[in-house]
């Protein structure tokens, strides 16, 4: 089972070795291959959610932004102070491990060759989520005389997806939310973690970025386009969706699901800066989002797929979209990027509602039913169910389609509630004892 855990020790670092494909073409730099040189590194601690104590004894970035959304709504204090630990770990150039593999005993349940973590590779920015989902807290807690949503940094397009519902006796005790009932308290938590997610977020546009120019590709930024660096080639696990078909490896690709995090992250880091009243750094903030929503729809949308996609480059030097129909097609949407108003909702409400491809009665499938790589291989990412991916269909469903003014309103509210019910049916269900 999951839990959260406390942990103490040293963790392994190589910061020579980069993957075959983690330069860019143009690079000056030598690109003959470089031996890893795996170090040990002094102990570091980390209080974090696991998802198995027992068979995962370690912090995975991925996986804890969405265990954060479960905390935080339980005890609100508690999920910062796990959140505060994660944030601590970013180091001075701005990245963070994305498993944190702490001590002898965590090492000893990890292959060797998955040991070491390398400080070119990223991990989808999960975190943001939490800092989202707390300023969504500080709004439905907060008196009549406290900020507007506007000084919460709560209004126009700040994040919706991640506002918590319900309620529970302890969580809405003040002893887990004493940072919802002071202002300063909360003020003051933001104002510490925003010096280090700003570097964060300055590593992941400066080591991630990919190739526009290069490739004649045609978007109204010449900059917000985003690789996922640590590839092989059947797999991206620095994506979290480790074997979705993606297309060849090449230095001129560019990552449909990344660009989407970056817009989330720049989203969150507005909303902060408002929240803080620096005014500087929102509009820095508010012109990077309009110019990576930009570039998803020029770089991103393929008409004559109807559909999100990556890009690729052929054998003849030229861009072009890579489709594959599952998780990833979603993503603008998934992370409630797109406008309600936007044309392209139609499709992807389309896509994701049709039983030939993600819909089945007991969520939304990882990759269609009709893709030649359904089921196959390690089928992790190939087909299966994931939990967290359905919540993020539901939450921007519920808080952005279904509940706002547009073409496809609707037909948003029909899927959610369908969704809701088949998901929360099939977990009811894998919840109960299996008879023998």
């Amino acid at each position: 089972m999951g839990g959260i855990g406390y942990f103490y020790g040293s963790s392994i670092i190589d910061r020579a070795y980069k993957a075959d494909w983690d330069q860019d073409e143009d690079d000056e730099e030598d690109q003959t291959f470089v031996k890893p040189e795996p170090k040990l590194q002094p102990p570091r601690s980390l209080l974090t959610a696991t998802p198995s104590r027992s068979f995962f004894p370690r912090g995975f970035y991925w996986d804890e932004g969405f265990h954060l959304l479960l905390i935080g709504a339980w005890d609100n204090d508690l999920s910062l102070e796990i959140l505060k630990d994660w944030v601590d770990l970013i180091d001075d150039d701005g990245w963070v491990g994305r498993e944190q593999i702490l001590g002898e005993e965590a090492r000893s349940k990890v292959p060797e060759q998955f040991q070491a973590q390398y400080p070119s590779n990223a991990n989808p920015p999960t975190l943001t989520m939490a800092v989202t989902a707390f300023i969504e807290r500080l709004l439905s807690n907060r008196s009549g005389s406290g900020p507007t949503d506007e000084e919460l940094g709560l209004g126009g397009d700040s994040q919706k997806v991640f506002a918590s519902g319900g309620s529970n006796e302890y969580g809405n005790s003040k002893e887990s939310n004493k940072h919802l009932h002071d202002h300063g308290l909360a003020l003051s938590y933001l104002r510490s973690i925003y010096p280090p997610l700003r570097r964060h977020y300055d590593w992941f546009r400066s080591t991630q970025r990919g190739q526009i120019k290069a490739y004649a590709r045609k978007a109204r930024s010449r900059t917000e386009a985003y690789r996922w660096r640590g590839r092989t080639q059947d797999h991206v696990l620095t994506s979290g969706m480790d074997d979705y078909p993606r297309g060849p490896p090449h230095a001129g690709e560019l990552h449909l699901d990344l660009i989407s995090w970056m817009g989330f992250f720049t989203r969150t880091m507005k909303s902060i800066a408002t929240f803080l009243g620096e005014k500087e750094d929102e509009a820095y903030f508010a012109e990077i989002e309009a110019n990576i929503l930009g570039n998803i729809e020029d770089l991103h949308w393929s008409e004559e797929n109807e559909m999100y996609c990556d890009l690729g480059v052929n054998d003849d030097d030229e861009s072009v979209h890579v489709c594959h129909k599952g998780y990833l097609s979603l993503f603008p949407f998934l992370l409630g990027l797109l406008p309600p108003s936007s044309p392209h909702l139609g499709p992807i409400l389309d896509l994701l509602r049709d039983s030939k491809h993600l819909w089945s009665p007991y969520g939304l499938r990882s990759l269609s039913a009709s893709h030649p790589l359904f089921g196959q291989g390690e089928n992790y990412w190939r087909g299966p169910i994931w939990i967290q991916m359905n919540y993020l269909a539901l939450s921007s469903l519920y808080k952005v389609y279904a509940a706002e003014p547009g073409p496809y309103q609707e037909k948003a509210r029909q899927i959610y509630e369908e969704l809701r019910e088949n998901v929360v049916k099939n977990v009811y269900k894998a919840s109960q004892p299996q008879c023998a």
